[in-house]
């Protein structure tokens, strides 16, 4: 039997003390302030030489030309610690995942308009970092990828699920999900507070984190992100933590 709802826009909310929001609607009146509040100062002179170092490395593979800027790469929020939702936990960690049959399973529950534009835009093979939020140390465990392209989300019309919409119909569902596999864990967790001192470091250099949605968009639990995002982030798993 499939878990219940367990991946969605909750998972964006990274301080459980911040009241979750409860609609879609809500969610997206509500101020971005929730994982900026766990991320710790980035550490003084760890992140503009590691940024410099990768950009040299990947100007000599590509000739120093700049990558469009395009979304192949997506970031997954999900919570790993219990939390009772209109009385069903919406626990759903890497280890979950590792544990469904094939390692696969839908990813449904997400009650917000951009965030399933992105599920919608989901192509088949692409991967995702998975990332675990609402939770005492955020940042990224783990890559999945995408095994089935949208399709509607079967849990807006469960009345006994804590996402229920009365208002979708099954002609026209308003809500989307996907399917994915786990890949591998990443080398090392990759915490939000080492993400945050790059993003901040490259806000000023120039570097590939500067816009990165994951703090400029905090509150989405789907979140695109750009070859060159992806492929940073990515190298951090071969560095020593700070």
């Amino acid at each position: 039997m499939p878990w219940p709802s367990r991946k969605r826009d909750k998972g964006a909310v990274a301080d459980k003390k911040e009241p979750d929001a409860k609609i879609a609607k809500t969610e997206e009146e509500t101020p971005d302030k929730e994982e900026e509040e766990k991320s710790a100062k980035p550490p003084a002179g760890s992140s503009k030489s590691g940024w410099k170092n990768w950009k040299k490395t990947k100007e000599s593979d590509s000739g120093g030309e700049e990558s469009k800027i395009t979304y192949r790469h997506w970031l997954l929020k999900s919570e790993p610690e219990s939390r009772l939702e209109k009385g069903v936990d919406v626990k759903f960690s890497i280890d979950d995942l590792k544990a469904q049959p094939n390692q696969t399973t839908f990813w449904d529950g997400v009650r917000n308009y951009q965030a399933r534009n992105f599920l919608r835009a989901m192509k088949l093979g692409q991967q995702a970092f998975f990332y675990h939020s609402n939770c005492k140390e955020p940042g990224i465990v783990g890559i999945v990828k995408i095994v089935k392209e949208a399709y509607p989300d079967h849990t807006q019309f469960d009345q006994k699920d804590p996402h229920y919409d009365s208002s979708s119909r099954k002609e026209n569902p308003k809500w989307s999900m996907v399917d994915v596999q786990f890949v591998r864990m990443t080398k090392r967790f990759i915490p939000l507070s080492e993400i945050k001192a790059h993003h901040l470091a490259h806000k000023a250099d120039g570097g590939p984190l500067k816009n990165m949605m994951l703090f400029t968009r905090q509150r989405l639990s789907i979140q695109p992100l750009t070859q060159e995002e992806f492929d940073f982030v990515l190298s951090l798993e071969e560095e020593k933590p700070h």
